[in-house]
């Protein structure tokens, strides 16, 4: 749990320092005013947050604040904790394989991360002991199948793929007949992703499913969209699309690392409602890691 929680704590430095960077180390001070407070709600509006939840977090601080004007910083940080543990409530839901093979279909823009977050899956769960398939679904970016090819070779993982420009839907079947045959516990499809709103993508996507359907009813088994963390706020009505065109299981939140607008991930939940199932904390391939919402919160409201 130590490592899991420095991982995060690493990972979402950008973020906690908007925090308590910029107004002065509050959850350090000794006590709290009305200008500090005033502060700490700027500082969680421009680390994307939302105005929900940054509202609900000032209005918790500012009654406790009320009843005690010696309130501490630390104090303020546990009362945000809380609040923040509250709202993501059922955002942490563990992965588990319900068939085999599990079938995961990778979902979202170009540049959220795909590719790259369907490499370290694989990684991930062959740690666990488990056999891996990836299959190269994104057959329309040029550079897709050499950068998935380049994972592969490099994790020792088996990919299935086409050439560029070939029907996505034919290496979905391709890939599940080889996860079958080669007694595959997982397959990681990584899709196409060009904007969300062009219906040539989602059509692309909804062949996909239905070639998988025809094989086994309940795939793919886990959908899941690919969310570049970086882009705040604006990655909600992207995920709203998708949902709505492909229906999707869960969330990944990828470059949270490199961003200090680690709250959008909040808002991105609160929407959607959807689990979180992992997060993106760096480049290596043990940076993908299972979502903690304990972790998340103590890494935001830290100051050390």
């Amino acid at each position: 749990m130590f490592n899991l929680f420095q991982k995060f704590k690493v990972g979402l430095s950008k973020t906690a320092k908007r925090l308590f960077g910029a107004v002065g180390g509050i959850f350090g001070i000794k006590q709290l005013d009305e200008s500090s407070i005033e502060q700490l709600e700027e500082a969680l509006y421009c680390a994307d947050f939302g105005v929900q939840t940054t509202q609900e977090i000032i209005e918790e601080i500012r009654i406790a604040y009320k009843k005690d004007k010696n309130l501490h910083g630390k104090d303020a940080a546990a009362i945000g904790s809380k609040v923040l543990q509250g709202i993501l409530t059922g955002a942490e839901v563990p992965f588990q394989t319900e068939a085999k093979p599990t079938t995961i279909c990778l979902i979202g823009v170009n540049g959220s991360g795909k590719t790259t977050t369907a490499a370290k899956l694989a990684y991930l769960f062959q740690k666990d002991g488990k056999k891996v398939i990836l299959g190269a679904c994104d057959t329309f970016r040029a550079a897709a199948n050499e950068q998935i090819a380049s994972w592969a070779n490099r994790l020792k993982i088996d990919l299935i793929a086409s050439q560029h420009g070939g029907d996505a839907a034919a290496v979905a079947f391709d890939a599940y007949q080889a996860a079958v045959s080669r007694s595959a516990d997982i397959l990681i499809l990584d899709t196409a992703g060009r904007l969300h709103t062009k219906s040539n993508l989602v059509e692309e996507l909804k062949k996909i499913k239905r070639v998988l359907q025809k094989q086994n009813p309940q795939a793919p088994h886990h959908s899941w969209l690919v969310v570049d963390g970086s882009l705040g706020s604006n990655s909600i009505e992207q995920a709203r699309v998708f949902h709505k065109e492909f229906g999707l299981s869960g969330l990944i939140i990828t470059k949270l690392d490199g961003t200090s607008r680690g709250g959008a991930l909040v808002g991105i939940f609160r929407e959607l409602k959807l689990p979180i199932l992992f997060v993106g904390l760096g480049e290596q391939p043990d940076d993908l890691q299972p979502f903690s919402v304990g972790s998340y919160v103590s890494a935001i409201f830290t100051a050390e």
